[in-house]
């Protein structure tokens, strides 16, 4: 007799199986969509490192902790630094991925360890803002910092991005 007969006669046997003995439920089951609950952010630090009459250098800390029971990736966190209703500088930790090629510089937050995120920054005095800079020469500045975290699980395929917007007063 002719083998693929017997090859044929196989996969047709198995085909028959797991129509009849699939369970219904998992083949119409829809995608659930899972929900994210926000990340938690704090203003860990925010202090003045040096001041001289060219620039100044700061540091920012955030402090982020996760309430979910998965991990969850902090994809970047967007930040303006003001004194009183003046801005000082605007900036940003990690990125947002932008296409299949371009890699992304994310942080990845477990359930269970808060983690703190910052960045060095720099200032050059340009002249335009000689109050500011008399505040940071003295560090009497009234901070204040505003912004937005982007997160998802820890998979950018699974869930939706999720956006945490945040205001701190010091």
């Amino acid at each position: 007799m002719n083998k693929k007969i017997y090859v044929g006669a196989a996969i047709g046997a198995l085909g028959a199986f797991v129509l009849l003995f699939a369970s219904p439920a998992m083949l119409s089951q829809p995608s659930q969509e899972q929900t994210v609950l926000p990340l938690q952010i704090e203003l860990h630090n925010l202090s003045v490192l040096g001041v001289d009459e060219r620039s100044a250098t700061l540091e920012i800390k955030f402090k982020v902790s996760n309430p979910n029971f998965k991990s969850v990736m902090l994809q970047m966190i967007k930040y303006a630094i003001y004194h009183d209703d003046s801005r000082i500088i605007a900036g940003q930790i990690g990125t947002k991925p932008g296409g299949f090629v371009e890699t992304s510089n994310y942080f990845i937050i477990l359930n269970e360890r808060p983690l703190l995120i910052g960045e060095k920054i720099t200032i050059k005095n340009t002249g335009n803002m000689p109050e500011i800079w008399e505040a940071l020469v003295s560090n009497s500045l009234n901070w204040r910092v505003t912004g937005d975290t982007y997160s998802n699980l820890s998979s950018l395929t699974s869930g939706q991005e999720n956006i945490l917007t945040f205001d701190f007063t010091k």
